[in-house]
């Protein structure tokens, strides 16, 4: 993935025309070719992508009009321009009717070609960025927009076509940053109930009152603070689909509670008496093992087989490396728009240094990696120097000898002394650990409770 310039071809049967232009241009960054006739330029239009064409009007074999007509048969969307030394309004009228991008008069200076190239070239970034929106708008979290050619994700994604069509209760399994909700949106996108309303929310880090109050809602002067009644998610997701992510940090009363309302299909408000019931649809999510907390009595037994009729297993990014161009090159995308930058591409240094890295974080580090590189961007590539601390192994080397070399070590000790590690690193900035680490905040500060760090005064 070397890095691409703007690819000129001027097409004049005047030498001295392409020999002057193709050196403006060229010092001005471009990449440049000339012919001098429009036969020979149909067949560079045949042959290669162009940015842009800079057109003689007036040629012997072929004249400007018949170039743009024929161009456009071939690409249609491919910017013209028309330069002549015989400028008339028919002309003029003529060439744009055909479908010429601006109309020049020789004789020019290299400012103002420079400029008409500029104008071009972010007007099509624009319209690129237009038609990027409008589908993100259009066909968000469908099922068709997982980015994937990898054979475990193809499993993956056929079992979800075939659960769609069904009415069960879900449960997605995968470490944290895989991509469980995008799965959970894609199953509602492709239901019986993908006119109805798909809500999500996370049961991590939540009080037991607030996550029941988020659940089932709360009537007015249930608890301080309900000045009015409250709709939870059951009511909001009525006729669709609810998604309750890292569903194995419920507490005991919470999972008994979503049990009754999964068998009976009926609830009631907090400080409420009227039994409301709804037509739902469940998907749950975890990256725990819930079999695990069922064997220690952390989880109850009845309603982890209530959630798991069906379950997905996502898998990490690291089986399924494949994917990490396919997906570096989508955030590529979307956060050079969302920046309002002109990134082209990662180049080949930096693409094997992803395809290297295990990324313990998965797609969401991926992605928080890609967006930190177009932020600290100054180039219109992205390259090694771009690229987190992490992905480029400097990371290991921070680390404290004891956290690679003691093979004793238990799995839970170790990310325990990493994300200790990671946080002295940063001086305890939990924004830029938690990126690091690929998770979100909420799940660092509930590790660094469960492993009580405390940070040094």
């Amino acid at each position: 993935m070397m890095k691409q310039k703007p690819r000129i071809l001027i097409v004049d049967d005047e030498l001295i025309v392409r020999e002057s232009l193709s050196d403006w241009l060229a010092e001005s960054g471009y990449e440049v070719e000339a012919v001098e006739d429009g036969f020979k330029a149909i067949d560079e239009v045949k042959k290669k992508k162009w940015d842009i064409l800079l057109v003689d009007l007036k040629m012997r074999r072929m004249d400007g009009i018949d170039v743009i007509r024929e161009a456009k048969k071939i690409s249609k969307d491919i910017p013209i321009v028309i330069i002549t030394g015989y400028p008339t309004v028919d002309t003029a009228v003529q060439a744009m009717k055909e479908g010429a991008y601006d109309y020049i008069v020789k004789p020019f200076n290299p400012e103002e070609i420079d400029l008409v190239i500029r104008n071009i070239i972010a007007h099509q970034n624009l319209v690129k960025e237009n038609i990027y929106l409008r589908q993100e708008l259009k066909r968000r979290y469908q099922f068709k927009d997982i980015i994937s050619k990898s054979h475990k994700m193809h499993e993956v994604l056929v079992l979800v076509k075939t659960v769609a069509k069904s009415n069960s209760t879900v449960l997605i399994q995968g470490e944290s940053g895989t991509g469980k909700e995008l799965i959970a949106r894609a199953i509602h996108s492709i239901s019986l109930r993908n006119k109805g309303t798909f809500v999500a929310m996370s049961c991590a880090a939540l009080p037991e009152t607030l996550l029941e109050s988020e659940l089932f809602g709360y009537e007015k002067g249930a608890f301080t603070g309900a000045v009015s009644r409250g709709k939870g998610k059951f009511e909001l997701a009525d006729k669709g689909t609810l998604f309750l992510d890292e569903v194995g940090d419920m507490s005991q009363k919470t999972q008994a509670d979503l049990l009754r309302v999964l068998e009976e299909r009926e609830f009631r408000r907090i400080g409420g008496s009227e039994l409301i019931k709804v037509d739902v649809r469940v998907i749950s999510a975890t990256n725990k093992e819930l079999e695990k907390l069922v064997n220690e009595e952390k989880f109850r037994e009845d309603l982890y087989y209530r959630l798991n009729v069906v379950t997905i297993q996502v898998p990490p990014l690291r089986e399924r490396k494949e994917d990490i161009p396919l997906l570096a090159e989508h955030f590529l995308t979307k956060y050079s728009i969302e920046n309002k930058k002109d990134i082209k591409l990662i180049d080949e240094d930096a693409l094997d240094l992803l395809m290297k890295y295990n990324w313990p974080g998965n797609v969401r580090e991926l992605e928080n990696a890609i967006e930190r590189a177009i932020v600290i961007a100054k180039k219109d590539f992205i390259g090694p120097n771009e690229l987190p601390p992490s992905v480029k192994g400097e990371a290991k080397q921070a680390l404290k000898p004891s956290v690679v070399a003691d093979y004793n070590l238990t799995l839970q000790e170790v990310e325990k002394r990493h994300i200790s590690c990671l946080l002295e690193g940063t001086n305890w900035n939990i924004k830029k650990t938690a990126n690091t680490l690929g998770i979100d905040r909420t799940t660092l500060y509930n590790k660094i409770k469960k492993y009580k760090l405390n940070k040094p005064t």
